[in-house]
């Protein structure tokens, strides 16, 4: 056992991504950034909350990384079962407190999200399809979270937008995971279009989701609500994502999807740079 075995269970890249992602939602939200306690809670949040349900995955997910051969803490010896399940617990516990700071609103979405997160990898993860949409919710939820710190329930165009771009690219990598997943899904029975539909089918489904991911975030920019910045940022995004789509549909090997998914998370990392730089200009200009 190793401190650094149970950091890799939650998947530290990831969970720092998604409270990036909140911080966007305010950022967009709020036209600033704000250097308050509520907007370090709200980051902590989806950091906790993502650390939970990534180690709740690993867990659920043990006799199959280890018919798999996974270079996974559990697997490998670096963490214990008992102690993943405690320090889940804690991480649970202590988002559903950073969540309460900002009142009952965001308490009730962070533990929605939790109970969504545990769901999936509890039984939805074995239904295939649906079960890519509610990982790409997951995606979108963090930017609706961040906004929701700042104005409440209101609507804000953009940052739906925003959100919906999330959650089109995020089914689509989903999908295309599918393709390399194959034999490991097997072992659980994970219906995933791949596996019921066949792997051109699910290429077919992956490059809709990317070219709609890309429809949604040309909206405001064609509509001229978005800065230079927001225009250079997504627009270099949109062409990896068009190019994506070509390439998963003309290869769907396991090695192709891959690389295609690698190459999804790096455009989705991008596409955030450029929603929060959208959100600093538009602070500069009121």
């Amino acid at each position: 056992m190793s401190i650094s075995g149970y950091v890799k269970l939650a998947r530290p890249v990831n969970s720092l991504m998604i409270g990036f992602a909140v911080l966007v939602g305010e950022a967009v939200a709020a036209s600033s950034v704000r250097m308050e306690l509520a907007t370090l809670m709200g980051y902590l949040t989806g950091v906790f909350i993502t650390s939970f349900s990534m180690i709740v995955n690993d867990v659920l997910d043990y006799e199959v990384d280890k018919a798999n051969g996974a270079r996974r803490p559990l697997v490998e010896g670096t963490a214990t079962i008992g102690g993943a399940k405690a320090a889940a617990a804690v991480l649970l516990l202590a988002g559903l407190i950073t969540s309460s700071y900002t009142g009952v609103h965001t308490l009730a979405v962070a533990a929605a999200f939790a109970a969504l997160a545990t769901l999936y990898n509890w039984k939805l993860k074995e239904r295939g399809f649906s079960g890519n949409v509610v990982v790409a919710l997951s995606m979108m939820i963090p930017f609706i979270y961040g906004g929701l710190l700042v104005q409440g329930w209101r609507v804000d165009p953009l940052l739906d937008l925003m959100a919906l771009t999330a959650f089109l690219a995020g089914v689509g990598r989903e999908v295309v995971k599918g393709i390399a997943d194959v034999e490991g899904d097997s072992l659980r029975n994970v219906r995933s279009l791949a596996r019921t539909r066949g792997e051109a089918f699910a290429s077919k489904v992956g490059s809709a989701f990317f070219l709609l991911a890309v429809g949604a975030s040309l909206v405001p920019a064609i509509y001229g609500r978005v800065s230079v910045y927001y225009t250079f940022i997504v627009g270099s995004t949109d062409v990896l994502f068009l190019a994506l789509a070509l390439l998963v549909l003309l290869r769907h090997g396991k090695g192709d999807a891959l690389k295609v998914k690698d190459f999804a998370l790096f455009g989705m990392s991008t596409g955030m740079l450029g929603f929060i730089l959208e959100g600093l200009s538009r602070a500069v200009a009121t």
